[in-house]
Order: C-alpha cells, then structure tokens, then sequence
C-alpha cells in the first residue's frame, strides 16, 4: 500500500485525529532528500520531498509548481503566498505534516471564527488535483522551507517514467 493510500484511509477512518497531530516544523535540513524512487525524492521518514541542484528542480517540484498554478493559486495566492481570500499555503506547510495535507485536500476544511467562514472545498475528486497531490505537497514543501524561490523554476529535470506511468494510470489513459 503506498504512503498517500495509507495517509487517506487513515484520515477517513479517523478523520477526527488528524487535525489534532501536530507536525513539528519543517526545515531544509529535515525535507533533505535522502533516497529516490524513479526520480522521486524522500525525506528519512519517507515523506515525499524535493531536490534542487543548482537551480534545477526535480520533474515532482516542477510538476507541483505547473499543478498548484492550474488548479491552487486562485485562493491561496501565487507561489503559495495567500490571499485576502485564502492562507498562505508556504508559511502554514512550515507546521503540516503529509497526512494531514492529504486529507485536507481531498477531504476539504471549514474553520469558522471571529465571524468568519473559510471554506476549503474537497478536490478528492478532481484529478488535475488528486493525481498530483505529491507533486504539489513537494512544490508548496520547498517554498515553505525557502529552497524554492517564488516564480517559474528556471530549470527542471526531465520526466522520469515513473511520472509517465502514474499520470496515465491515474488520469485513466
């Protein structure tokens, strides 16, 4: 079973335990990667994680970036820097863990206080999100830990065939 599967049955039989695991904050030194799968990076605990050498980023961050501008950045703002509408998606990564933004995506969230009403709607069925949650987890986690600058990623590596092979079965292809 693979991490995200485990990360989203855990949520759904125990959707009230999530919110209460609290993630200690994330740093460069912590989303080092330090294994990879078919161009897919992960931290020592095995969370999904980015690689950036010399100003090029892996296909995942890349493909992340492309994602959470398609589908993410009309709420929470460009590069996950928020807006009057939605938080700022790189500084609250900082103190999310992985199932946690799993769930929230797929699942969705209402945090109501102060007289106020945000509403984070669930994309678990929308597959230009839910088959590329990694990919955006990695993209906002590198901004969130300041090893991704804000815009386009002037470099990038090249599609692995791991990507290739998830996205058409994923997408249905």
């Amino acid at each position: 079973m693979s991490f995200r599967l485990f990360a989203l049955t855990f949520s759904a039989l125990f959707p009230v335990l999530i919110p209460t695991i609290a993630a200690s904050a994330d740093t460069k030194e912590k989303a080092a990667a330090v294994s990879e799968e078919d161009g897919k990076f992960f931290d020592a605990d095995g969370t999904p994680t980015f690689k950036i050498e010399n100003g090029t980023v892996d296909w995942y961050t890349f493909s992340g970036y492309r994602r959470y501008h398609s589908d993410c950045h009309v709420c929470h703002g460009p590069d996950g820097v928020g807006s009057s509408y939605a938080p700022a998606l790189a500084e609250s990564m900082k103190n999310m863990d992985y199932p946690t933004f799993l769930s929230i995506v797929a699942e969705g969230r209402q945090n109501v206080g102060g007289g106020k009403e945000n509403v984070m709607p669930a994309f678990g069925d929308n597959k230009n999100v839910y088959c590329y949650l990694d990919d955006i987890y990695v993209y906002l986690r590198a901004r969130a830990v300041d090893a991704a600058p804000r815009g386009r990623p002037p470099k990038k590596a090249d599609k692995p065939q791991g990507a290739k092979d998830y996205e058409a079965s994923c997408m249905g292809g």
